[in-house]
């Protein structure tokens, strides 16, 4: 895998379902990590405290045997109770040098002092040496010394009265319950010396049960499964959660192509509900606004008809014939100025029902038209392209572009393509192009670029602007860029679906 795919499979999710079901997820992960963490230490202090108990009673039992047993038959005794998984040892000195009073240790002491009051208890958690000869066990850390010899050529123990001068009576018991087997010790022990009545020491050696792995599949596999089922619950919670935010954005969209969308249904959770009531109060001031605007320039241009309809009359009589041609020239541009502003100010293209309409055909339709006319015209495409759209406010939009490139290019280029999920019709022109700072303002109502747009070439600046609200309104764009070769690329864009 590339340095490039790991940062992106790394890279913090860009969505808020995946954020939050990221840090659901992380969430999760980390409290059951610290569960089973938790889970664990209580098992192990549980597990060593149980076997801690097991062995303060069976030392005890121990000592009580070996009090009563006669020190002759000591040895032979506790040679039967020692095992690779319990070693016991008798002898003049303690297993356990420095006693411990806290932890484990000291609960086993205080476990046996219940049942032996009066002795001398030493009790030890700590890795440390099991003694020699005069403990009554060999090795270090739970392993029978052998001398690196092999068992029968290990050093016997001294007979009866040639052992320390300091040895109890019966000194012959003292010599380890099986000096000539090696004893296997794996993992944490407890070193417990008891002082038995003669003075001698009972030393035991008991290795605490660390217990079963924790990590087997009886134990993981319920714990990923569950892991999985509260993740899986934990997406489907948040996706219902996020579902509000995709239900916003797409009522925005809509409100953009659409301002008399239906209004959102006002349902959910309480923040939601707010949320959607809010919208639909914002959009309800969209329309009205968008209504007293157009109710505004209707009676403006209603208005306006009445004075311009007497000068015409008046410059009718007006005898110098360039004067009258030149003052009627003008009212009919104030008319045209008129109708085309209301037009773009009630937005028809927004109103308008959607139907089915083959695209190529229509554009190819307007083409011949101007051919007609003598406009040099070509067009590269599809003979039929079937899409849903508004057949009036999109012919319109058409017509301006075309209409630009004919007067101001002399001639139109149409292209015509799909792909992407989109719609997009080029069209070429061999005019002189705009400037790069104007591209976008070209675009705003009644703009228009002196040294290319005269009054003579006609024209209110609108035609752009009232081209690109219809093709917004169906979800689309217009874009303009020059061409490397010369002239302007007018590109119209229109979603496929």
């Amino acid at each position: 895998m590339t340095p490039r795919r790991v940062r992106r499979w790394l890279r913090w999710p860009d969505t808020v379902l995946g954020r939050t079901a990221l840090v659901l997820v992380l969430a999760l992960l980390l409290s059951v990590a610290t569960a089973v963490m938790l889970f664990e230490s209580q098992r192990q202090e549980a597990l060593e405290a149980i076997g801690g108990r097991n062995a303060a009673e069976r030392v005890g039992g121990l000592v009580a045997i070996a009090e009563q047993t006669d020190p002759d038959r000591r040895h032979g005794t506790l040679r039967r109770l020692d095992t690779p998984r319990f070693r016991v040892g008798w002898g003049t000195r303690p297993v356990v040098e420095n006693d411990e009073s806290f932890g484990l240790a000291a609960f086993v002491r205080d476990t046996l002092q219940t049942g032996l009051e009066g002795r001398e208890i030493r009790v030890s958690s700590r890795p440390g040496p099991v003694g020699g000869p005069d403990t009554g066990m060999f090795g270090r850390g739970g392993r029978a010394r052998d001398d690196d010899r092999p068992p029968q050529e290990a050093e016997p123990f001294p007979p009866p009265g040639e052992g320390p001068s300091f040895a109890p009576p019966g000194a012959e018991s003292l010599r380890p319950p099986s000096l000539n087997r090696p004893h296997h010790m794996i993992g944490p022990a407890l070193r417990i010396s008891v002082r038995l009545d003669d003075g001698s020491w009972l030393n035991v050696l008991a290795p605490l049960d660390p217990g079963v792995s924790l990590w087997r599949p009886r134990f993981v596999a319920p714990l990923l499964l569950g892991l999985v089922l509260v993740t899986l619950a934990a997406l489907v919670a948040v996706r219902k959660a996020t579902l509000p935010f995709a239900v916003f954005a797409a009522a925005a969209e809509r409100l953009g192509v659409d301002v008399g969308a239906p209004p959102l249904a006002v349902t959910g959770p309480r923040e939601v509900r707010r949320a959607a009531h809010a919208f639909n109060v914002m959009q309800d001031r969209i329309v009205r606004f968008v209504q007293d605007r157009t109710q505004m320039l209707a009676a403006i241009s209603h208005d306006l008809k009445t004075p311009i309809t007497r000068l015409r009359l008046r410059a009718e009589f007006i005898e110098d014939d360039e004067q009258r041609a030149k003052m009627l020239a003008d009212l009919a541009e104030m008319e045209q100025m008129i109708a085309s502003t209301l037009a773009f100010a009630r937005d028809d293209a927004a109103s308008e029902p959607r139907q089915r309409l083959d695209l190529a055909t229509m554009v190819q339709g307007m083409l011949e038209d101007l051919e007609d006319m003598g406009v040099a015209c070509s067009y590269t495409g599809p003979d039929s392209l079937v899409i849903a759209a508004r057949p009036v406010a999109l012919k319109r939009a058409i017509a301006n572009l075309l209409d630009n490139a004919v007067k101001y290019g002399g001639r139109a280029g149409v292209g015509l393509t799909t792909g992407g999920g989109e719609i997009l019709l080029t069209i070429d022109d061999d005019g002189p192009g705009i400037p790069e700072d104007s591209m976008e303002r070209v675009f705003a109502p009644f703009f228009r670029l002196e040294t290319s747009r005269s009054r003579d070439t006609g024209g209110t600046g609108l035609g752009l602007a009232v081209a690109r609200a219809a093709i917004r309104a169906h979800g689309g764009d217009i874009t303009l860029a020059n061409r490397p070769e010369g002239g302007l690329r007018a590109t119209l864009s229109l979603p496929q679906a």
